[in-house]
């Protein structure tokens, strides 16, 4: 990270008009950004322009393997947050087990950038793309393993294979009106009797995904997340008993960003018994200043000083003070996440001076505008002018990373140290 132009196979390229955040007539290579000298309180980007705090990227990436590292279990990050070439390699390099991803694409640009083990972490139902995708990993060398959740889906993967060389997959728990996933330990069974008849699979463990049970920290959601995951505990020893668990590495895996230590609880003891467990969190790379900064088990109650900081930014201009209690600034939808809540203001930024943001707050977005309450009874806040930076935090980093080609790397004191680049 910070301008290395990422792993090997994802060489250096020049950033210029195709990539937003720059200034207009700027074309510089990824891998020299840092050389440039730039200054993001001193206005030398474009805005609106999206911001990683380096420091707090470092610190998160540290701080959850570590976190890992005092309970015995890997991780392997869900790349689907970040898609970056160059922030995936800072995880590989912090000791991630593999990477995670969703859909053929992701699996794609994973072994285009030569990560060593990829666990897609859904069912693959495209026989032509998961017949290519074997190939191409049996090839690399590459651990690659999927989830099966039916005997349809087993069938189809059995048809799409070569026996030869068996594809690895992971039975997913799901639970009621949640998402995919077998709902019982019958199911279960009968999935896993199907992949073990197939000489094209083995069946390398479970899976299951807790997110989708609760999104808050209330003991009764807790509860329910624990009672879902001794579900997916339940069918691991269950498949391990009758013998169905194929030998060599065996995962179990759970955990978005959200319950991970709840997945350590409840799956941890299990590599009492030959289980890998593994967690899947994304958001805690960046983290963010909205909903992760509520739910996150490595909070700074938690965790103290390894508590997670929030590092990614987008920075935007005031372009109109149309009424004394409200300003508009450059930046919008197209720009900022708004699915789990607005961007919170964080900074303001004048003269090349960054102060805390006092008395601001985002109220609504457009296509290209975030709608900016001053409160007019707060003096550092009622003198904000058109011109002025303010720095923008973001609740759910997923959704503002896939808006951006390429994002700044910043030091703490606003000095852009490189840029990252994403590949949705």
């Amino acid at each position: 990270m910070g301008g290395t132009g990422g792993r090997p196979g994802y060489p250096a390229e020049v950033l210029d008009w195709r990539f937003k955040g720059l200034r207009p007539g700027t074309a510089v290579r990824s891998d020299q950004v840092g050389e440039q000298g730039w200054s993001l309180a001193a206005g030398d980007t474009g805005t609106p322009v999206a911001v990683l705090r380096e420091s707090a990227v470092r610190h998160n990436a540290m701080s959850l393997q570590a976190f890992c590292g005092r309970h015995g279990v890997e991780l392997a990050p869900h790349a689907k947050t970040t898609m970056s070439p160059e922030l995936i390699e800072l995880q590989l390099a912090a000791g991630a087990w593999g990477l995670t991803v969703a859909v053929p694409h992701q699996v794609s640009v994973l072994l285009a950038l030569g990560v060593p083990r990829i666990l897609v972490a859904n069912e693959i139902a495209d026989p032509v793309a998961l017949g290519s995708l074997a190939r191409q990993a049996a090839a690399a060398g590459t651990d690659l393993i999927c989830y099966v959740d039916s005997v349809d889906g087993v069938r189809l993967a059995r048809a799409a294979l070569d026996p030869g060389a068996p594809l690895s997959v992971l039975l997913e728990v799901g639970h009621a009106g949640g998402r995919t996933g077998v709902r019982t330990r019958e199911q279960a069974r009968a999935v896993a009797a199907e992949v073990a008849a197939s000489p094209s699979l083995r069946l390398a463990g479970v899976a299951g995904y807790e997110g989708t049970v609760g999104s808050d920290r209330d003991d009764g959601t807790v509860a329910a997340v624990d009672g879902y995951l001794d579900l997916v505990a339940q069918v691991y020893r269950d498949l391990d008993a009758a013998g169905l668990l194929a030998p060599g590495t065996r995962v179990l895996t759970a955990g978005g960003s959200v319950f991970f230590d709840r997945v350590v609880a409840r799956l941890g003891p299990l590599r009492d018994q030959g289980a890998t467990v593994v967690l899947r969190s994304g958001c805690y790379l960046s983290h963010d200043d909205g909903f992760y900064s509520r739910v996150t088990p490595g909070s700074a109650q938690r965790w103290g000083e390894a508590a997670l900081r929030p590092a990614l930014e987008v920075w935007a201009r005031v372009v109109s003070r149309p009424e004394p209690g409200l300003a508009l600034l450059d930046a919008g939808r197209r720009d900022l996440s708004h699915d789990l809540g607005l961007p919170v203001p964080r900074w303001r930024v004048r003269a090349g001076v960054r102060t805390v943001a006092v008395g601001l707050e985002a109220i609504g977005l457009a296509d290209q505008h975030t709608f900016v309450r001053v409160d007019p009874e707060q003096p550092q806040a009622a003198d904000l002018a058109v011109g002025d930076l303010v720095g923008l935090g973001v609740s759910h980093p997923c959704t503002t990373f896939d808006k951006w080609r390429m994002l700044l790397l910043v030091d703490d004191d606003d000095r852009v140290t490189g840029a990252v680049r994403t590949l949705f």
